[in-house]
């Protein structure tokens, strides 16, 4: 029977798992980040090879064929790159590389069919048609966008407590949670140039870190559930992640139909497939989740969605489809209780 290997590779870290045509899987391992992007390829490719001779063990089993999913410009890369170190590994098919994206899609389904929302450090909507990407929005980065997202997220949470600290935004639990994460004591009577020392020092601590890392906030408006600035932070949030879906759905600005990612239209053509929810935000933070299906519903788009914690169940099952085998409901099943099996032990 043909062995297969396959790897979800992010940005911080990397899931290799080796699966056979069946669906068994019979090896998984992890490494550090195998993005050659935010990693660079050298790195990148020690982690891809760390994670996979791992997986593989001793069992000297050929590889038909590779799977990498990964995001962004990765998809561009030349296979041959990667080609060369999988064949010191027993590799004696090809490499493919696919998106991180369909990768999280595929881990919630078999089906070929239907929408993904992925919601984590970044944030991107996807529809899915006969098993390739047929539209995304969004997922272009804290600059340009990411709406929803737990940087998005993070930088709310930073931009209320400074409103709060000098009286242009309301009081809120906030506050306390951010300058204790940052090692801020707040004194109301110690100001330094008319302004509180607390918020020149979250002026100063906020400003020295990139700008992706205020997604470390995100989690604070989930851990103050009854103040009225962190729900509105996650109605927010929820109301953007949800556009974001509904864009995809509709096609963009130059589909047929397309109602601006807000029609009735689009919001049926998510319920009538496979829905799944990836990412911290969506996974961790089951309010946005919950948010997010509830103005899908009012759109005239009822679904559950289907949660996935990584883009490995779908790396293996893609593997599997691309290389000709069948994935029904009894091989994905095998595949997601196996590879459990393996996390577990």
């Amino acid at each position: 029977m043909p062995n297969y290997l396959a790897i979800d590779a992010g940005g911080t870290s990397t899931r290799a798992v080796l699966v056979d045509a069946s669906g068994e899987c019979l090896g998984y391992a992890t490494a550090g980040g195998g993005n050659p992007v935010s990693r660079g390829f050298g790195p990148a490719l020690e982690a891809l090879t760390e994670a996979s001779g791992k997986a593989l063990g001793d069992t000297g089993r050929p590889i038909s064929q590779a799977l990498l999913a990964m995001a962004g410009a990765s998809l561009e890369l030349p296979t041959q790159l990667f080609r060369d170190a999988f064949v010191t590994l027993g590799l004696t098919g090809n490499v493919m590389i696919e998106s991180d994206l369909l990768a999280a899609f595929y881990s919630g389904t078999f089906h070929d069919d239907g929408h993904a929302l992925i919601a984590g450090t970044g944030a991107v909507g996807a529809r899915i048609e006969a098993g390739q990407l047929a539209s995304v929005a969004d997922g272009t980065g804290w600059l340009l966008g990411d709406s929803g997202s737990g940087f998005w997220i993070g930088r709310e949470v930073a931009q209320a407590v400074g409103a709060a600290l000098d009286g242009r935004g309301p009081a809120t639990a906030l506050t306390g949670l951010l300058l204790a994460e940052l090692g801020i004591v707040l004194d109301p009577l110690d100001r330094t140039q008319g302004r509180l020392r607390a918020q020149q020092q979250l002026i100063l601590k906020v400003y020295e870190r990139s700008a992706i890392e205020l997604s470390r906030f995100a989690p604070m408006v989930f851990a103050a559930p009854g103040d009225a600035v962190a729900q509105d932070i996650v109605a927010r949030a929820a109301e953007a992640l949800a556009g974001t879906l509904l864009a995809a759905a509709s096609g963009g600005p130059g589909a047929t139909g397309n109602q601006g990612g807000r029609g009735a239209g689009s919001a049926a053509g998510v319920a009538a497939g496979p829905l799944v929810f990836g990412g911290s935000v969506l996974t961790k933070g089951r309010a946005v989740a919950t948010a997010v299906t509830d103005r899908l519903a009012a759109a005239g788009g009822a679904v559950a969605p289907v949660l996935v914690d990584d883009g490995t169940v779908g790396a293996a099952v893609m593997v599997l489809k691309r290389s000709g085998e069948a994935v029904d409901a009894t091989v994905f099943g095998r595949i997601k209780a196996s590879l459990a099996a393996l996390r577990d032990g």
